[in-house]
């Protein structure tokens, strides 16, 4: 299916691994300018010879920043002005009982994965409705409507992001820009391959008998069985960012496994 994404703009914020990496490809891969984001020049460079070997002939574009601070959405605003396709990704999480987690915990996720999204929000939103063009995504988690117990700060930010996708969503009626936020399930991301294998070393067992573990014990309600790939939810946000997606606005659109068992 051709998205009609050639000559959008667009920039994935924390992109250069997991579910950002693979945002990014698929929308290269549909001809759209992809801004490439990471904290350092070498995580960047890395990133998009990964989306070049995939797509030769990628327009690609870097910024090495850490865009949960205002200097540098600032300098990147500077930069990018006329951006159609915002994808908000950039996040942290980090296992924690409740009572350990300080006000500088809560402080730092909140500043990385809801604050991030914010202020960029704020730089390009109003860009796009002059232009009466514009996607911005949100990457949630199903952890936004189950807040998991293990770290509920996580969750929080998460349900966070689906509140401001929303309110955001009511500024741009009638016009030709969306909102939306996507949530995905328990993905093979960079932070959770690592994980995988880290319990499979420590308990003498298979990557693949720990994940199945997973499933049972943490999130038994998965439909799915396994975690996901990066690639089955950055089809969704690809889809979304397009313009063939125009009347789905305001939305908090599941791509979880079926974990969230709620039918809204």
């Amino acid at each position: 299916m051709n998205y009609q994404l050639e000559n959008k703009l667009a920039l994935v914020t924390g992109s250069t691994a997991g579910i950002g990496l693979a945002i990014a490809t698929a929308l290269a891969g549909e001809g759209a300018d992809v801004i490439v984001n990471g904290r350092t020049d070498a995580r960047v460079a890395e990133a998009i010879e990964q989306i070049r070997a995939k797509h030769p002939h990628a327009k690609l574009k870097a910024f090495a920043g850490d865009l949960s601070t205002v200097e540098h959405v600032q300098e990147l605003d500077a930069r990018f002005q006329a951006l159609d396709i915002l994808v908000n990704n950039l996040g942290i999480y980090e296992p924690k009982p409740f009572r350990d987690i300080t006000d500088a915990d809560w402080l730092k996720i909140i500043e990385v994965n809801f604050l991030s999204g914010v202020r960029l929000s704020r730089a390009f939103l109003p860009g796009m409705l002059s232009r009466n063009w514009g996607r911005i995504v949100f990457i949630s988690s199903e952890s936004g409507v189950q807040v998991p117990a293990e770290m509920i700060h996580y969750g929080v930010t998460k349900t966070m992001q689906i509140a401001l996708a929303r309110g955001l969503a009511e500024t741009t009626s009638g016009t030709g820009v969306t909102v939306n936020s996507v949530l995905p399930g328990p993905t093979r991301s960079e932070g959770v391959e690592g994980f995988v294998k880290n319990m499979a070393a420590q308990q003498g067992k298979t990557p693949a008998e720990i994940e199945k573990e997973f499933f049972r014990t943490v999130r038994p309600s998965s439909l799915l069985q396994r975690f996901a790939t990066n690639e089955e939810v950055s089809n969704l946000v690809a889809y979304v960012a397009s313009p063939l997606s125009a009347a789905t606005n305001g939305a908090a659109l599941r791509v979880d496994g079926g974990v969230v068992r709620s039918i809204l």
